[in-house]
């Protein structure tokens, strides 16, 4: 399974997020491109552990099990609600958002993953960060076509 702990990886995603433009439309869901890039910051930086969440009340109950199935080889479906944390809003600049979550994607060579503790799921190791990272990125650059 695919993981932005592989260098490789990195490179494919950082390649498909430099196509996103200012015009580039959603297939699904309600946000602009500028709100999912600065999403997909925010999901960078928890995951760089540059800002932590707390584990939700109802993530304490059904995280673990969800977690499970968010592992499987199988791509995120469109749709699915955001973590309350994570919805962003308004408009700006893309190319510097771009710019951002790519500087933070290359910021993975310098740091040894232990995990970090996700706002829903809760404690995840490295390599299921990884995993759940390019699934993650993935799904909203299908969302943008890209």
């Amino acid at each position: 399974m695919k993981s932005t702990l592989d260098k490789t990886t990195r490179e494919e995603l950082i390649t498909r997020i430099q196509l996103l433009t200012e015009n580039s439309s959603a297939q699904w869901g309600k946000m602009n491109v500028y709100q999912m890039l600065k999403h997909c910051i925010q999901w960078e930086e928890m995951f760089l552990e540059k800002k932590q969440y707390k584990q939700s009340f109802i993530g304490r109950f059904f995280g673990k099990f969800a977690l499970k199935d968010m592992l499987k080889d199988a791509p995120i479906k469109p749709n699915l609600p955001t973590v309350p944390s994570f919805k962003t809003t308004g408009t700006g600049d893309v190319a510097a958002a771009k710019t951002e979550w790519i500087s933070l994607l290359e910021e993975y060579t310098l740091k040894q993953h232990a995990g970090f503790v996700h706002p829903f799921f809760g404690r995840i190791t490295a390599e299921q960060a990884g995993i759940m990272d390019y699934k993650h990125i993935d799904h909203h650059l299908k969302q943008f076509n890209c």
